[in-house]
């Protein structure tokens, strides 16, 4: 803990010991209160309290009534409330809409301390609770749900959540910048309902107050009824998701329009650092103590976030609409002081888990003309399907850094287990990086996102050719050798993504076969709200082309798919045949499920036993079989040919 620093109030009685009669802000967030870096809830409590306001912290409030929300008196200004660090809805329910047992973001993992679309319930009660005061709704779920989209848990379009919540802002993206704009004009006296011009805000209003410029998507009536107006409006609103092109957009929502203003500009390495270096404990409060913690600190206890964005444009991914695609990032000064300070928490062992954030290994924009130009449009990718020709790629001021924290005392290693964008870094011509990746920032296992391999598929996903992997995966291999270590590659592989039909699968699971990787676990891919990949499977269309996208939503298509993934498990061998004989791929029979036995009719079946017993039939499956599996002692975690299980997937 930094020396003076002290959790944000959460009770009348804290408020009370700091000699606050009355709050000028309450902030409002679905997880436990954790005043740590990796949480937004804490970085905007932290905000507002360096800009000089009374900030108190109402964490998963009672969602039954609203006297909840009364519980550290009425603000003087308004409310900031945030439904959590995850969509409330992925947070309590999988892909196959089952309830989750545990909430990693609450105390002791207890599940259903908060509502379903807790943003949406969270701003209601506040509204009922004092109707006058101003809500401004911010967090991962406002920020993807801002225009109308799909819903993939009622199967059905949904209007934005700025209309469905009743708030008198969205803040979309990280917020720092609006967060202190919005507070400063509520606390000069000005009304949330003129406050119509901050980058990175949407707000409801009529017709006749429309801004005179703008660019218009299809409303919220059109895109329930019309899949190609989904699509259009899909693309629109990634394309204006720009700080340096991006222009106002309007959508019409059932009673009124939607007004998005241009992203924020991304927070300067100087604003950035100034964040990382506000005074958060870096715990989570000590009143969850008794109730066994907060799973979710686990994590990032001892990590470090050191940049944020990602150009990486993976269509599954939801950082385009939240935090964006330029890349920003800390001084290594900055965090290295991290480093310091964390070799003074208690309990660490000398071990840094992560320098990361959403791409580990970005530091800078992805070219020259993006800070003036902008990223480029219509969905072109930097990294896919081949590297721009402006790409730059460049490893020298993360490798100086991550140098700096190893020669820190008292720490004795310092891994990186967030992802490593390969496909970036393979195409560095200086190897220095990947070098002292391999010898000292491994913990055994690096994850790394191929996805699949089918060139359909990831066409679809917005990655890079198979063939990229096996040139990294290759020569990690090699310099591991060289090294003299038993490291491993841990490939995050998803099945059923939009554009992924039976036969991709098949061939992914005979790619699979054929490089020996057995994966523990598996990832069926999740419609979350504002993606491309989301809009893709709703509407069976690309929003960039138009063009039919096949999308596999049969509860049995699913099944199959996932199974081939997974083809060794005996659980898994009627699934993967059946997979096989629907795509005529017979001939990996052998190979997949080696152990299969057919099953005859009952006659036939008696006469191939008495044959076989005479000895006069040979046996059904001939083939070569696949190589017996290897574990690890005392793990029991599958190995491919140069090792490593899957831990769980994050997402």
């Amino acid at each position: 803990m930094r020396q003076g620093a002290e959790f944000l109030p959460v009770t009348r009685q804290e408020m009370l010991a700091r000699g606050w009669e009355q709050l000028d802000f309450v902030l409002v967030t679905g997880d436990a209160y954790v005043d740590h870096p990796s949480f937004g809830p804490a970085i905007i409590g932290r905000v507002l309290e360096a800009e000089g306001y009374k900030v108190g912290v109402i964490s998963q409030p009672d969602f039954t009534t609203c006297e909840s929300f009364k519980a550290l008196g009425r603000p003087r200004f308004g409310f900031f409330i945030g439904g959590g660090n995850v969509d409330s809805m992925v947070a309590h329910y999988s892909v196959a809409k089952v309830r989750r047992a545990v909430d990693e973001y609450t105390p002791g993992g207890v599940a259903g301390k908060r509502p379903d679309r807790s943003a949406t319930v969270y701003t209601r009660l506040a509204k009922q609770a004092y109707p006058d005061l101003p809500v401004i709704l911010g967090g991962l779920e406002a920020s993807l749900r801002r225009f109308a989209h799909y819903d993939y848990w009622l199967d059905t379009v949904l209007p934005s959540i700025a209309e469905d919540s009743g708030a008198d802002l969205i803040s979309f993206g990280m917020s720092e910048h609006q967060t202190a704009e919005i507070a400063r004009r509520l606390a000069a006296g000005e009304r949330a309902e003129s406050i119509r011009d901050v980058a990175g805000t949407c707000y409801m209003t009529d017709f006749s107050c429309l801004p005179a410029k703008y660019v218009e998507c299809a409303g919220f009536a059109k895109v329930s009824a019309d899949k190609t107006a989904y699509a259009r409006a899909c693309r629109i609103q990634m394309d204006e998701q720009d700080p340096v092109t991006g222009q106002i957009v309007v959508q019409k929502q059932k009673t009124g329009y939607l007004v998005q203003n241009p992203p924020a500009k991304p927070l300067t390495r100087r604003e950035l650092d100034a964040v990382a270096a506000l005074p958060f404990t870096r715990r989570y409060h000590p009143s969850y103590e008794a109730l066994g913690g907060v799973p979710a600190i686990e994590e990032v206890e001892f990590s470090i976030i050191h940049n944020r964005g990602c150009y990486g444009g993976c269509n599954f991914c939801a950082i385009t609409l939240h935090q964006g695609r330029r890349v920003t990032s800390r001084s290594v000064d900055s965090v290295v002081q991290e480093g310091e300070l964390l070799t003074k928490q208690p309990g660490f062992k000398g071990y840094i888990h992560d320098v990361g954030g959403p791409t580990a290994n970005f530091r800078l924009p992805s070219c020259g003309r993006q800070m003036t130009k902008g990223i480029c449009q219509g969905g072109k990718k930097c990294l896919a399907p081949s590297p721009c020709p402006h790409l730059i790629v460049d490893h020298k001021e993360y490798l100086a850094m991550l140098r700096r924290l190893r020669a820190l005392p008292g720490v004795k290693k310092v891994f990186i287990r967030s992802g490593i964008r390969y496909d970036y870094l393979i195409w560095d011509k200086d190897e220095t990086f990947f070098r002292e990746l391999v010898e000292h920032h491994v913990s055994g296992q690096l994850k790394v996102a191929p996805e699949h391999c089918a060139p359909n598929t990831l066409k679809y996903m917005g990655k890079p050719p198979v063939e990229v992997f096996n040139k990294f995966s290759k020569r990690f291999y090699e310099l591991t050798k060289q090294a003299g270590k038993k490291q491993y590659l841990v490939p995050y592989l998803m099945s059923s993504h939009p554009g992924s039909t039976l036969k991709d699968a098949v061939i992914l699971a005979e790619y699979l076969y054929r490089h020996n990787i057995r994966p523990e676990q598996v990832q069926d891919f999740y419609p979350t709200p504002g993606t491309v990949s989301t809009c893709m499977f709703y509407t069976g269309l690309d929003p960039y082309t138009l063009e039919p996208v096949f999308v596999e939503k049969t509860a049995e298509g699913k099944a199959l798919q996932r199974a081939l993934l997974q083809y060794y498990e005996p659980r898994n061998t009627e699934k993967v045949v059946k997979a096989l004989h629907m795509t005529h791929r017979e001939d990996l029979i052998p190979l997949l499920a080696p152990g299969y036995k057919p099953r005859a009719a009952a006659g036939q079946g008696r006469r191939q036993r008495a044959s076989e017993q005479a000895g006069k039939v040979r046996p059904a499956v001939q083939g070569r079989f696949a190589p017996k599996a290897k574990t690890n002692k005392g793990t029991g975690k599958w190995q491919n040919e140069k090792g490593g299980g899957t831990p769980k997937r994050r997402r």
